[in-house]
């Protein structure tokens, strides 16, 4: 089982916060943005006086919501083409589990979700990766790989749209050529769209739920941590209208009993959060995605595409080991008192050696405190002894 490439570094951090260094914490996609308070308010004011086990598929009340919500973006689903996850995580392990058998194969787009590779070896599944390059801004890798790729044990292919961790949004275009290959092949597409309300620069997202031709073959993965800024409340979904798959998930869902009910109150509460909290959260992750990638784009030797989705940056640094320099901003370093936390993002990707002069970073952080760090970052690049 790989260990978390952005919690592995926790001790190093916990041993430096002793020492009274401030960190800033751009390693991982916890938002400080408020939860609703509409959300908020439904768990304050639940009276429950049992809190029971709710259906296996989720409250049907929530699933009944969740159709209403996913009508907004042109995804057409019913209740029963749902099933409520304990958050995003348990939805792809779902998925994993349901559409592969041990021992085949899923075709991924690398840098990828770093769980995902976790997921895959709990699940008994092969990860193929196919590389994207920072240098065009990690856009979809050119189709003659994924068919290079392709083998008997073949099941599925994967996405992340917008990308963690690269911020990258597929096109209408690019997803139109995945469901090309989908259908050649009749294989699953697993599209985790988690990012979905994340998107910058006038770019509208596309899911894989609208594509022509493969509803049979699309399993669409969702979660409300980032949406909503409810991370603990541990609520995903699971959505299909293959009813095979439904069934065989069903196994999966009722095997673990059921997803949480207080999560799943605030999560259908939080459907009617106002549009105005969007548009002021989007505002406010474009003017932090907007400090980081310019001010690394001005550090001598480093480059960070900009990203247009989710709140993630992958930049490249002239360092010699990202592993190292991650552990070294925590363990030997600080300007005044202070350093900054970041990915490697080595973990990221499954080919062995990628990703050692690259970081993943979450503009998570206000926009006072993502100066700071890049004024931190921007100094330690200055006199890390590894540096190329």
């Amino acid at each position: 089982m790989p260990a978390s490439p952005i919690r592995k570094l926790v001790p190093f951090a916990e041993e430096a916060k002793k020492r009274g260094i401030k960190i800033y914490h751009l390693n991982i996609g916890q938002p400080d943005i408020e939860t609703p308070e509409i959300a908020m308010n439904a768990i304050r004011n639940t009276d429950l006086k049992v809190v029971e086990y709710s259906h296996s598929a989720g409250i049907p009340s929530y699933r009944k919501k969740l159709c209403e919500y996913y009508k907004r973006f042109n995804i057409d689903i019913t209740p029963d083409e749902i099933i409520v996850a304990n958050g995003g995580s348990e939805a792809i392990l779902f998925a994993l589990q349901t559409c592969l058998n041990p021992g085949e194969e899923i075709i991924i787009p690398e840098p990828f979700y770093a769980n995902y590779n976790g997921f895959a070896v709990n699940s008994g599944v092969t990860v193929k990766p196919i590389n994207s390059s920072i240098e065009t801004g990690f856009a979809l890798p050119p189709i003659a790989d994924f068919e290079k790729s392709i083998t008997p044990k073949t099941k599925a292919i994967m996405v992340c749209n917008p990308s963690n961790p690269t911020g990258y949004l597929y096109s209408k275009e690019e997803l139109e050529l995945l469901r090309d290959i989908v259908k050649k092949h009749d294989l699953y597409l697993m599209s985790d769209e988690v990012y979905r309300e994340f998107c910058y620069d006038g770019k509208v997202h596309y899911s894989a739920m609208n594509l022509k031709g493969i509803e049979e073959n699309v399993i669409l993965l969702d979660s409300i941590s980032k949406r909503y800024s409810a991370c603990g409340a541990r609520i995903g979904t699971f959505i299909s209208k293959n009813k095979e798959v439904m069934k065989t998930a069903m196994k999966f869902a009722q095997a673990r009993l059921s997803p949480p009910t207080f999560g799943q109150i605030l999560a259908e509460a939080a459907i009617d959060t106002p549009k105005e909290y969007f548009d002021k959260v989007l505002n406010e992750y474009i003017a932090r995605r907007n400090i980081v990638v310019e001010s690394i784009n001005k550090m001598p030797g480093c480059y960070c595409p900009k990203p247009s989705g989710a709140f993630y940056a992958v930049a490249k640094l002239p360092i010699d080991n990202s592993d190292k320099f991650c552990q070294w901003l925590l363990e030997d370093f600080n300007y005044e008192k202070q350093t900054v936390m970041l990915a490697p993002a080595t973990g990221f990707y499954s080919t062995p050696g990628l990703g050692k002069d690259e970081v993943r970073i979450s503009y998570v952080l206000n926009l006072e405190s993502l100066k700071n760090s890049m004024k931190c970052l921007e100094e330690a690049l200055k006199v890390y002894p590894g540096k190329k």
